[in-house]
């Protein structure tokens, strides 16, 4: 080997000493970084003590409420704790949150389980058996917990065939929620959303006119949704719960709607009581109880949630578990 051949080597095993080196340097750095944000932001998700993080987590960690509703913003909004615990003299929680369908419900009522039997469960059911995206994308709010939860994890790996290799990462269960967590600290933000076992009033007026559906539209069913569905009705079953699926009121007129047809035959496949309200007129003849087509607000809260706690002493609590009760509305 010549001596500029020999230079020319001995540069090049420099060279990629040096790239070596510096890869190893820059993986360490992020590494530290992930980890020291992750574990930051971490604290202080589990810090807040209220919003939709802090009802979520006490969902599956801490409440020991007799009454659970389950569901998404309908049951958020629709279910007064007052009313029930006053009425049926037993302790309520909500854990309903905004925009997360039947997986969510289900590996919430998984972590509830793990920890303690409540006498009623409650599901406010909308629909959600339409294959889409967006279902899945609603996983990342399970995320947080994948760690601790192990109960959860066959529903957070739901999202994609990738999660459980993102989440070795400790930033990556917060990175679509730090912002949220930084109000969810402070304290005003505590002062505006008090919480109140769950339940989140809408105080607005609904001002259009009713909503009016004419063809029965039919769309692709995702099955996977069926099956989360029995499932959380089979885990309540077998944990000797009673347990009741509702169809809460909506400001909408139409013949039918697949997504209830298909509830029903589920419930009465389980043997599960099925109320369904969406066409009930004490409800769609009064837009000032509405505070959208799909929300009841306040007002309206009140009406139903009294209406439901009578249904439920005379009709629910009455009857053998698990029986299935007509429908009446």
């Amino acid at each position: 080997m010549t001596g500029d051949s020999l230079f020319i080597f001995s540069f090049s095993i420099m060279l990629i000493k040096k790239i070596i080196l510096n890869l190893i340097i820059v993986t360490v750095v992020v590494l530290v970084l992930d980890f020291t944000i992750g574990r930051t932001l971490r604290h202080f998700y589990f810090k807040e003590t209220s919003g939709f993080h802090f009802r979520t987590t006490h969902s599956m960690e801490k409440t020991e409420a007799d009454i659970l509703v389950f569901g998404s913003s309908r049951a958020n909004h629709h279910y007064i704790p007052e009313i029930f615990e006053d009425s049926l003299k037993m302790t309520f929680y909500n854990t309903g949150r905004d925009g997360n369908g039947i997986f969510f419900q289900t590996a919430v009522l998984r972590s509830a389980l793990k920890r303690y039997t409540p006498k009623l469960i409650i599901i406010d059911y909308y629909g959600e058996f339409a294959k889409n995206e967006e279902a899945y994308d609603g996983l990342q709010s399970l995320l947080p917990y994948y760690r601790t939860h192990e109960e959860i994890r066959k529903f957070i790996t739901l999202k994609s065939s990738f999660e459980r290799i993102k989440l070795i990462s400790e930033i990556y269960p917060f990175n679509s929620q730090i912002l949220s967590i930084a109000i969810g600290n402070l304290e005003v933000n505590k002062k505006r959303y008090d919480d109140n076992k769950g339940y989140v009033p809408l105080n607005t007026v609904w001002q259009s006119k009713i909503d009016t559906i004419s063809n029965y539209q039919i769309y692709p069913v995702d099955s996977g949704k069926i099956i989360a569905l029995r499932e959380f009705l089979d885990l309540a079953k077998k944990s000797e719960i009673r347990v009741l699926v509702i169809y809460s009121p909506i400001f909408q007129k139409f013949e039918k709607k697949q997504e209830i047809e298909i509830c029903r035959d589920i419930c009465s496949i389980e043997n599960v009581p099925f109320w369904d309200y969406s066409k009930d007129t004490l409800f769609i003849n009064h837009n000032n109880i509405f505070r959208d087509v799909q929300h009841l607000n306040n007002n309206g809260a009140k009406i139903f949630s009294n209406l439901i706690v009578n249904r439920i002493k005379n009709d629910l609590l009455n009857a053998p578990l698990n029986r299935r009760v007509e429908q009446k509305h």
